[in-house]
């Protein structure tokens, strides 16, 4: 792992003409990549009939009635999925950038304290015992919600000492409590009958955007743009803390404060990520580093490009997830690791590239 070199301000007016460019391209390709999404699918819709139905249900317009299944198919089934789509690559861009720097571990990704796996737990805990069965068709992430708090919590409690909770501390303790959650996932398995529990963890370990719906939509999208801003207001700060504790120190910042409180932020967004679409990996280990690659390191721009381009990666990978083996639908974890792994190996052999951005 490397610390994130400083730039000149020739760099950074070097870098910031791409940055822009770059950040137009992606919003174009973005709202392209979407549109193409929403009509592809089993039964396909042409994208002038995929604009005139958003436009309709957008305007309160009318349509005929042998567009009515067209409609609904396109408003009330993939339209939901594909802006959960946008917003969780968004979210899982933003919070991988925020988590390597935070720990300074080029392998950390939005899940290194074990959230997802507690989240996880929730789920399958609340769908086999039938517990909340008051919140309906949310009792499930509402659990995964509470179980990924509850890890964050115990992460930070076991972590803490007195001479403060450590980058180091923390990653080594979520990696342990992620073999521990996955353990009581395997319990819950084997001592419930049926084929439920296991179904269930599918889809929480893996990832799916499956069950989107629009009443999921406003809570994710509210944590997420929020949090995001959030942290991209703390982008100054996290360009000193990526330096490391002594240098953040001498340079007015108290470390262990800020990282208190950006790690809340970072776990409450990974929590309602993954209490609506379950844990995707490799999304939030690899945008960040592929954006810094194109933009440099310095977080003001790199939490501009790299929710946008986290976006459009999911987009694209819901819509294989879906259509590669129609009727049926593959986990998105296994696409996104089919994706990030060579990607993160090509980075890695690349002689220029270090941790933070490129040399």
């Amino acid at each position: 792992m490397h610390p994130a070199r400083p730039r000149s301000p020739r760099d950074l007016r070097r870098h910031s003409p791409r940055a822009a460019v770059l950040t137009a391209a992606l919003i174009v390709l973005l709202v392209v990549s979407a549109l193409a999404a929403i009509g592809i699918g089993s039964a396909g819709v042409p994208p002038a009939d995929t604009v005139r139905y958003l436009w309709a249900a957008l305007t309160g317009g009318t349509i005929t009635a042998d567009d009515v299944t067209r409609y609904q198919i396109v408003w009330q089934i993939r339209t939901p999925r594909v802006l959960l789509a946008v917003l969780v690559g968004a979210g899982l861009g933003t919070v991988g950038v925020a988590v390597q720097s935070l720990v300074r571990n080029a392998l950390a990704d939005p899940f290194v304290l074990g959230i997802s796996s507690g989240g996880a737990v929730g789920a399958v805990a609340v769908s086999t015992a039938g517990a909340l069965a008051g919140f309906g068709i949310y009792a499930t992430s509402i659990g995964a919600f509470a179980g990924a708090m509850l890890a964050t919590v115990l992460v930070f409690a076991i972590a803490y000492a007195r001479n403060g909770t450590t980058p180091l501390r923390l990653v080594l303790t979520g990696v342990a409590l992620s073999f521990g959650f996955q353990a009581v996932m395997s319990v819950l398995i084997y001592v419930v009958p049926g084929n439920e529990a296991t179904s269930t963890l599918l889809f929480w370990s893996m990832g799916s955007f499956g069950a989107a719906t629009w009443g999921v939509l406003p809570a994710v999208a509210a944590v997420v743009v929020a949090g995001s801003i959030a942290l991209h207001r703390f982008g100054r700060t996290l360009d000193v803390l990526s330096l490391g504790d002594e240098t953040a120190v001498s340079m007015g910042v108290d470390p262990a404060r800020h990282r208190h409180v950006l790690f809340a932020v970072t776990a409450v967004m990974t929590g309602a990520m993954v209490a609506a679409s379950g844990a995707i990996g490799f999304a939030g280990l690899v945008v960040p580093h592929v954006t810094r690659m194109l933009v440099g390191a310095r977080h003001a721009r790199v939490l501009v490009v790299a929710p946008l381009l986290g976006a459009v990666l999911m987009v694209w990978v819901d819509l294989l997830a879906r259509t590669l083996v129609a009727p049926r639908e593959l986990p998105l974890g296994v696409l996104t690791a089919l994706i990030g792994v060579p990607v993160f190996l090509v980075l890695m052999r690349r002689r220029q590239y270090v941790f933070g951005g490129t040399s």
